[in-house]
């Protein structure tokens, strides 16, 4: 199955990486030998080679049920969805984060077919590269060239919840449903579709699944509003420890990718989120503000405020009872009791 999506992927992108005219891809598509696995050393930049990787606390500790997460390719929907509420319970404590396929991260140590890597782009007191944690080692790739693109291509970033990755134009040939906030440089357009280059070559993208800048620093500064109104496209998604893509949000993911689609950095856990923002009074609450809950030194949980006494958050499974994004009266939360003040982020 890998080497078919690789295939696929270079079969479409005869010379992607090096950047042309937008033409329709050929009737009878060329294919390019596969780039050369370059060997990953501690301390080397690499990029996510999946849809999403799951960081893990310890390497090598998943269940048969967690295949579809540590393979390559990963099905991160198929998962979610066959673990019993007490498989997805187990999780907790177990995973660290989750990243998006082309994120950067940084080799800090090797343990049998497993990387320890810091996620970049996922503040954290815990390292000054990332966010730690373990990923199988197949999910990571060293790919230079592709290194290359993300710093001299314009951006294309999925918007919508998922877009799925095609060998061509048309869509026809599915290779990966991609996650909201997916960063990839941008190659060319073709009509409705657009090209991107990926760690493993090139693929084809809805264009009105996504959004291009010059630059990720180019990103429109959002309104309150515009983070509440992607905030609640995703009411009703099951709750997943670590997650941070649109199959599955923990509460301080969810907050760190909403923020982050729209260009604004913050940190990745709850607890260095209230450090790092500005509080405000509870009479001057305004859309988009996070809301903590815990005290103090051991906060525990976020959401975020949606306006008129109302919050959106991804509070957490129990092994008996699933939980889902909710928006929900501040004054109903479930820790309404423990609430420990807001914070905010933007001017």
């Amino acid at each position: 199955m890998r080497t078919l999506v690789r295939v696929a992927l270079l079969a479409v992108a005869a010379g992607a990486l090096a950047v042309g005219p937008a033409v329709p891809a050929p009737a009878a598509a060329r294919t390019d030998p596969s780039p050369a696995a370059e060997p990953l050393d501690v301390g080397d930049t690499a990029y996510v080679d999946v849809a999403v990787a799951t960081s893990w606390v310890r390497p090598g500790e998943d269940r048969p049920v967690d295949a579809p997460a540590v393979g390559d390719p990963v099905d991160i929907r198929a998962w979610t969805r066959a673990m019993t509420l007490a498989e997805r319970a187990w999780l907790i404590g177990r995973l660290e984060t989750q990243a998006t396929y082309g994120t950067e991260v940084t080799v800090l140590a090797r343990s049998g077919d497993w990387l320890q890597v810091a996620v970049h782009g996922q503040p954290t007191p815990r390292h000054t590269l990332g966010y730690p944690g373990w990923m199988p080692a197949a999910q990571v790739r060293a790919a230079s060239r592709f290194g290359a693109l993300v710093r001299s291509r314009p951006v294309a970033q999925v918007t919508a919840p998922t877009a799925w990755l095609s060998a061509d134009p048309g869509g026809r040939r599915h290779l990966a449903e991609l996650s909201l906030n997916t960063r990839l440089p941008l190659l060319a357009r073709a009509g409705t579709a657009i090209r991107v280059a990926t760690p493993a070559g090139a693929g084809w993208l809805p264009a009105d699944a996504v959004a291009t800048y010059a630059a990720a620093t180019e990103i429109p500064a959002p309104t309150g509003e515009d983070l509440v109104a992607t905030a609640r496209q995703f009411v009703g998604l099951p709750y997943l420890w670590a997650g941070t893509s649109a199959f599955g949000f923990d509460c301080s993911g969810f907050t760190h990718t909403v923020y982050g689609l729209h260009g604004v950095t913050i940190p990745r856990d709850a607890a260095p989120q209230y450090a790092a923002g500005t509080p405000v009074p509870d009479d001057q609450l305004q859309p988009g503000d996070l809301l903590f809950y815990g005290r103090p030194g051991r906060i525990h949980h976020v959401g975020m405020y949606a306006g008129d006494g109302y919050m959106i958050d991804a509070p957490a499974n129990s092994s008996t009872t699933e939980s889902l994004l909710e928006y929900v009266p501040m004054s109903e939360h479930r820790y309404a009791f423990e609430y420990a003040g807001a914070r905010r982020f933007l001017p």
